[in-house]
């Protein structure tokens, strides 16, 4: 975490000099991971103590205000693969890789403290780009059995889906959708359980997860929002790691200490900022 901050309040103040030098808000293109974010007084200058993080990313602020470039911008990397948003998906994904050398890392959770944040958009493209890497399975599981996003970003419609796994009505391989034009297998949620805490606490979704890693190199999971519900805790438990998404001017220091005393911090793999706002001409961006 302290690498997380020290980025976090550097980035602050270049973007700071920078407004002032050009007398216009920043434009909304990806910098560099961790670079550049705007001005965030509840950012604190410090980590709590004992926290760490094995990684920092941004994410630059998509904006969409129709339904259909809402739902686009989930899968970006899909639509423009050579974009820059693109790109930082693929540098995200290195940086898991460089952590999974050290040790496994097979399945990687993604979360964010409340819902909206961009965790849904974070784990589709990252499931995206990992499936495009040479000689590698990927799966993508919504985990989210209350507000599920996965199938219609994709644009899927399951016939069968995780509750139908948790519950015995199916198997994985009943269950399990292909993407057209990307080699990334689906697990995505229809029915939604009364029930949804129990289910993702369930031996059979610990039985599931083993099953899906005998299968695939990397899986992708979208777990619910961390803060006010048991299901991400449920959910990151079973993982190698987790990746939690925080949203510029929205994030607060309290929210982000709150998610890492609730979830496992020895598997928190880092954080990606989403929604930071950055100059394009200073990483020579082509609209």
């Amino acid at each position: 975490m302290a690498r997380v901050y020290d980025a976090l309040k550097r980035a602050e103040e270049e973007r700071k000099q920078l407004t002032r030098a050009a007398g216009d808000p920043v434009a909304p293109v990806v910098p560099e991971p961790a670079e550049a974010a705007r001005d965030r007084d509840d950012l604190p200058d410090r980590p709590a103590p004992g926290r760490s993080a094995g990684f920092e990313t941004g994410l630059a602020r998509l904006s969409g205000p129709t339904r259909g470039s809402e739902i686009n911008k989930r899968r970006i990397a899909m639509l423009q693969p050579e974009s820059y948003v693109a790109e930082q998906f693929r540098a995200l994904r290195g940086r898991i890789d460089a952590i999974a050398s050290q040790r496994p890392v097979r399945t990687v959770s993604i979360t964010s403290a409340f819902p909206d944040e961009g965790k849904t958009t974070c784990a589709v493209n990252l499931a995206i780009v990992t499936s495009m890497s040479l000689e590698r399975r990927a799966l993508l599981i919504d985990c989210d059995l209350r507000r599920p996003k996965i199938h219609e970003a994709l644009g899927l419609r399951p016939e069968l889906g995780m509750a139908e796994i948790l519950t015995g009505a199916a198997t994985l391989d009943d269950a399990l959708i292909s993407t057209d034009g990307i080699d990334l297998d689906v697990l995505a949620v229809r029915d939604r359980p009364a029930n949804p805490s129990e289910l993702l606490g369930s031996p059979e979704m610990r039985a599931l997860i083993e099953e899906a890693k005998q299968r695939y190199d990397r899986i992708i999971l979208d777990t619910p929002a961390a803060l006010g519900l048991p299901d991400a805790k449920a959910v990151t438990e079973l993982c190698d790691g987790t990746v939690m998404v925080i949203r510029a001017d929205s994030t607060s220091q309290v929210d982000i200490q709150a998610v890492l005393e609730i979830l496992d911090a020895p598997r928190i793999l880092g954080l990606v900022l989403n929604g930071v706002d950055v100059d394009q001409g200073r990483y020579g961006y082509a609209g």
